[in-house]
């Protein structure tokens, strides 16, 4: 799709703020039912990006781009544009700087629409604990998107956006592009600088896109890959590698993930993949994860516990001041007052946890064992791809459910995230294609995964699968 943009682009057959104009205007008609969008980018600081891009695309004719109209996850800093992080502990504050993530993208001459909604400080799994409301599918408008990257998710399925950056924690660009139809993309952890994303979990969390097409994800990709000296987590990542004939591609199958509790209709997809795979030449074997079952529980240690120290700064002094000085009483009165009364229900109920695992008795019983069963996670993943080149795997139990159906069951809910969160835990590269639809017309998704820092070979192998899932 931004190849097909650019051409138009370049050919004059559209002009960049006409461009911009259609979107803005699917906005308009659409974000009122679907909550994709918090904020939109408009006024000078838009004009500025389309001049800026119209520069890069008139000095850099071959610049794919510039001009192309992409939503931001509201985690992320854009300046002079809202970061909610969809609080109302940071509803009014207003970012002084862009994310590296964003940096590069503008260098490109991407024009930023706006910021998209999610599960507040990214918790959650379906875009509902948002407090602003939830985003709705535009598919079904009485379903989820999935979370926490929603509002990115639909905000691309609806085309209020060509593509959109999400986050990754857990499953969070994966499972929403699954259950909106879409393609999304989790880098290697270290391949994209997280430096302007506010944390959740800071040895977890990456950034990635989400788009129509696996192309598209790695035009952006390639835009925002590499090393950032303001994030000394991150490496140097090189596209050196050609795609792979598929006759000398080998996938593992771990049996680990495809379990009872996955949709038929799901099983019955990938089922017919790896028949169209087998047909093109792939080796297709079982391979065991045997750690799988610990990966949910170990993730539900690792995450919170880390949320609690990050989300620690919000205490109701620096970035929001919801009841206010009474003149009476003292710093440690206002902070029992205070601290936390921005929070919704799961970032406390995940604050607490976090809280609870890193308390003195508790700290080697939870988190200490935990850190260790993430290093076991890594080597049985390591291990693993020393015998395929890739995973294939479900994203997601199921499609997307309804809104308020899991809500009140916590455990039902951090449940959707069974398939994803190990890619996580392993730092490895993971990618959600479409698989097609369910007999209610609902999208499904399937799991590519490959060593870490594979994320090239990853994204070539994932455009030769997509061929052989078109109709």
């Amino acid at each position: 799709m931004i190849k097909e943009i650019h051409q138009k682009l370049i050919s004059q057959e559209v002009k960049i703020g006409d461009l911009v104009n259609v979107y803005c205007d699917n906005i308009k008609k659409r974000n009122g039912e679907l909550n994709a969008f918090l904020s939109i980018n408009k006024g000078s600081l838009l004009n500025q990006e389309i001049q800026n891009a119209e520069t890069i695309l008139h000095n850099n004719p071959e610049e794919l781009l510039a001009g192309i109209p992409i939503a931001v996850k509201d985690n992320m800093l854009v300046k002079g544009l809202k970061t909610t992080a969809a609080s109302k502990i940071l509803e009014d504050y207003v970012a002084a700087e862009d994310a590296t993530v964003i940096k590069r993208l503008k260098e490109k001459g991407a024009i930023i629409l706006g910021k998209t909604n999610l599960d507040e400080f990214a918790m959650g799994s379906s875009t509902e604990h948002s407090a602003f409301g939830p985003t709705h599918n535009p598919y079904n408008l009485d379903l989820v998107p999935g979370g926490s990257s929603g509002g990115s998710a639909a905000a691309v399925a609806a085309d209020l956006a060509v593509a959109a950056l999400g986050s990754d924690t857990g499953g969070s660009i994966r499972q929403p592009a699954s259950f909106c139809g879409l393609v999304g993309f989790k880098p290697s952890y270290g391949a994209v600088s997280r430096y302007g994303l506010l944390a959740l979990s800071s040895s977890l969390d990456q950034i990635g896109p989400i788009a129509k097409n696996v192309s598209d994800c790695k035009i952006i990709f390639e835009a925002i890959v590499g090393k950032d000296n303001k994030d000394a987590t991150t490496v140097s990542l090189v596209n050196n590698i050609s795609p792979k004939d598929l006759k000398s591609v080998k996938i593992g199958l771990p049996k680990e993930y495809f379990v009872e509790g996955v949709d038929s209709e799901i099983k019955t997809q990938i089922d017919l993949l790896i028949k169209k795979l087998k047909e093109a030449g792939v080796s297709v074997e079982e391979v065991s994860l045997p750690l799988t079952s610990l990966a949910l529980p170990c993730y539900y240690i690792i995450m919170p516990a880390e949320a609690s120290s990050n989300l620690g700064r919000y205490d109701g002094l620096r970035y929001a001041n919801p009841n206010g000085f009474n003149g009476k009483e003292g710093l440690l009165d206002y902070y029992l007052r205070n601290k936390g009364t921005g929070f919704g229900k799961e970032p406390r109920r995940r604050i607490l946890l976090g809280t609870y695992v890193l308390s003195a008795g508790y700290y080697d019983t939870y988190y200490k064992k935990a850190l260790q069963i993430q290093e076991a996670i890594r080597r049985d993943f390591n291990k693993v791809f020393e015998q395929v080149d890739y995973l294939i795997t479900p994203t997601t139990p199921t499609a997307a459910f309804p809104i308020g159906a899991k809500t009140n069951d916590p455990l039902s809910m951090y449940l959707a995230d069974i398939f994803t969160v190990s890619a996580n835990l392993a730092g490895v590269p993971a990618i959600n294609l479409n698989l097609g639809f369910n007999k209610q017309g609902l999208p499904l998704g399937v799991q590519l995964m490959a060593g870490r820092y594979k994320d090239f070979s990853l994204l070539d192998f994932s455009e030769q699968v997509e061929r052989l899932l078109k109709p």
